[in-house]
């Protein structure tokens, strides 16, 4: 896909290829209502250039079901623990427990509120939130 230097990934991804999965929040990275990952790390979309990141693999909240429809194990949590309320966050408050529990930082609660801290929930589901990450953590490592 060919943009101009200044089209943000965000956008690229939205307007673009229609991937409208990740969403447009406060536009200057504060919310992270728009985290994607590049090679594996969370970003901010709304934050990140498309051309920067030309040739590296990016995944949005569409691209971690398995190809039959079978939910990521974090997607499921989130189900199972009624993790949303009005569900606008809900794409960046996954990618980011992926990340989460990836890198490692899913050992307690606290540890979970302090790395998922950089995305806002306006409804306030953050109990369910950290009890989504925390079962999907215990079920990935069994």
């Amino acid at each position: 896909m060919e943009t101009e230097p200044r089209v943000t990934l965000l956008d690229a991804l939205r307007d673009r290829l229609h991937l409208t999965g990740t969403k447009k929040g406060c536009d200057q990275g504060q919310c992270g209502a728009c985290t994607v990952h590049v090679d594996g790390e969370r970003v901010l979309a709304c934050l990140t250039l498309a051309a920067q990141v030309e040739g590296r693999e990016i995944t949005t909240i569409e691209g971690l079901a398995d190809q039959d429809g079978t939910l990521n194990a974090v997607q499921a949590a989130f189900l199972e623990q009624d993790a949303f309320q009005c569900g606008y966050c809900t794409p960046g408050q996954i990618m980011s427990a992926v990340a989460c529990i990836r890198e490692g930082h899913a050992g307690s609660d606290e540890e979970i509120r302090e790395y998922m801290a950089g995305n806002l929930c306006r409804c306030g589901a953050y109990p369910n939130i950290v009890a989504a990450v925390r079962q999907a953590a215990q079920e990935l490592r069994s």
